[in-house]
């Protein structure tokens, strides 16, 4: 059976590169955006110019009304998606004696609540099907902080703790929930950082790539991972 697979925040990035992966393994992508359709627009083409299937499927994930909106086919069992990869991000970077509540919200609404607005009403039809696999990109900063990320490093903590709690509810029913972790990986989001100082503090001494996180993604999302779920699996070039 082809399963179908949605990718949040799959415009750019990771994610970008997530969503092609996962095209390539055989999974029609649902390829989601808040904003940049004409980056959006480029996956999709690239997905099916090497021979895959890709659908657009602009919404905020975190705007609760607007998710609810755009998955009302795949919860009511119109149609159906079988593995969820909760990606859509964003960064807001302060030191937090500075940080402005509106970066504090916008940062965990778009991590936390946009994992609970996507992955709730999904979650049903998986245990109906008795198949699934959600995947949750977390962050080298859930796990370890990071100066400057507060609101980062909590929303992205926060979701490590969703997985793994989300994890033994659905274990019975054949549905994995596993995390993702990277450290530096060489995407638009690292830009601005003083590449060469921070490399150093890498073992590997470069950054990681978006399609080694991708083909992580891949795995986990495969029959091969059937037994593997609750975990926090770090990419990160040995930084942890």
């Amino acid at each position: 059976m082809k399963h179908t697979a949605l990718v949040t925040g799959a415009s750019r990035g990771i994610g970008a590169a997530i969503a092609e992966e996962l095209a390539a393994a055989g999974c029609a992508v649902l390829v989601n955006y808040r904003s940049d359709a004409a980056r959006a627009a480029e996956v999709k083409a690239r997905i099916e110019a090497a021979g895959g299937e890709a659908t657009l499927l602009p919404f905020d994930v975190g705007d609760a009304a607007a998710t609810a909106a755009a998955l009302a086919p795949y919860e009511k069992g119109e149609r159906t998606i079988d593995i969820v990869v909760n990606n859509a991000g964003v960064v807001r970077d302060a030191p937090f004696p500075g940080m402005e509540r509106g970066d504090w919200e916008l940062v965990t609404r778009t991590v936390l609540d946009g994992f609970y607005n996507v992955t709730r009403p999904l979650v049903m039809p998986l245990v109906r099907r008795r198949w699934g696999r959600i995947i949750n990109i977390a962050s080298l900063a859930g796990v370890v902080g990071n100066r400057g990320q507060v609101n980062y490093s909590a929303a992205k903590a926060g979701l490590i703790g969703a997985t793994r709690s989300l994890a033994q509810e659905l274990a019975k029913r054949s549905i994995t929930v596993n995390a993702v972790a990277p450290g530096l990986i060489d995407t638009e989001m690292v830009k601005n950082l003083p590449l060469d100082e921070v490399t150093k503090m890498i073992p590997m001494r470069r950054m990681g790539r978006a399609d080694e996180v991708a083909k992580l993604v891949r795995f986990l999302a495969s029959d091969d991972a059937g037994y593997i779920t609750g975990q926090v699996i770090g990419i990160n070039g040995g930084w942890a």
